[in-house]
């Protein structure tokens, strides 16, 4: 957990530094290579805004890089807009044109995928956002890996992870804590996101001190409801020991409280995990109309 907190923060904090402040100095020759740097630098922050897990470093940090980005994009322009378009150039100015013009072919290609993970194949099952009082966001969520890691695994591939964030939009008191209180979604209410039948249920696995998991129980506590009209089976996994409130065969109404989130089995950290599944494939799920992907916020009350 240690190395992926420092991972983070060069992804999210170092990086686009060190990007916005190159762009500024504004070092180019010519105008061609400082568009060349200009576009590479747009295309890896429209990849990192898109696909960053900002309620880590805080949701509303990627509006202050986006504001950052523009001032630095202006005060550039004016040191190159007199500049001619092309110059000869020296081998470290060749070497320096390759790498911006690779990494912007790169991140342009992770770009697509992300994209493409914003589309859903097939009909969805649609249901009520099951969380309330509060302000949600979606850390894992879509039809691409870049977007959603379920994707990889086809009985999860539209699952969605699901974490509370506080005031200042971080979803715990610091990057990391062991401790499950200072997550905010920790001890939310679940309701049933619909009306049906509860045809699985479990309950008596202890809540994990982050960061550990027990792969052995992934789901921990969890329910498995099958909504009327369908035959696809909503699991929602994670659950606080003790906190499970409905049994196998129990006729549930939507919106009624069925357990509370906590950190039971292969989880690193509170969160909700929910999905669907027919015949172990996993099946599209909106929420009121709306395909959640990641960085989604839902402010339900």
């Amino acid at each position: 957990m240690g190395f992926a907190v420092i991972q983070l923060i060069i992804i999210q904090i170092a990086l686009p530094a060190v990007f916005i402040y190159d762009l500024w100095r504004a070092k180019s020759d010519n105008r061609l290579d400082w568009f060349i740097q200009l576009s590479f630098t747009i295309i890896f922050f429209l990849w990192l805004f898109l696909s960053g897990r900002w309620d880590w470093t805080g949701y509303y940090v990627k509006y202050i890089w986006l504001m950052l980005l523009i001032v630095s994009v202006y005060f550039s322009w004016r040191k190159v807009r007199s500049l001619p378009f092309r110059t000869p150039l020296k081998g470290s100015q060749k070497f320096t044109r390759a790498v911006y013009s690779v990494l912007l072919i790169i991140f342009g290609l992770y770009n697509i995928t992300i994209f493409s993970g914003y589309s859903l194949e097939g009909e969805a099952i649609d249901l009520s956002f099951p969380l309330q009082n509060g302000t949600y966001y979606v850390g894992h969520g879509g039809s691409s890996t870049q977007l959603n890691y379920h994707n990889s695994y086809e009985p999860q591939q539209y699952a969605i992870d699901i974490v509370a964030l506080n005031t200042y939009g971080f979803r715990a008191n610091t990057l990391f804590s062991s401790i499950l209180n200072d997550y905010e979604i920790y001890r939310h209410t679940l309701y049933a996101p619909c009306s049906g039948k509860v045809v699985e249920a479990s309950d008596g696995q202890p809540d994990m001190r982050p960061p550990e998991m027990d792969s052995e129980e992934p789901f921990g506590n969890y329910t498995g409801i099958v909504c009327d009209g369908s035959e696809a089976v909503i699991y929602m996994a994670h659950m606080q020991e003790g906190s499970v409130e409905v049994n196998e065969n129990t006729v549930i109404q939507e919106g009624e409280p069925i357990g509370v989130v906590g950190n039971s089995g292969n989880s690193s950290e509170p969160h909700l995990h929910i999905h669907a599944e027919k015949d172990g494939t996993g099946i599209p799920i909106t929420f009121d109309g709306e395909f959640l992907t990641r960085n989604d916020l839902v402010r339900s009350q």
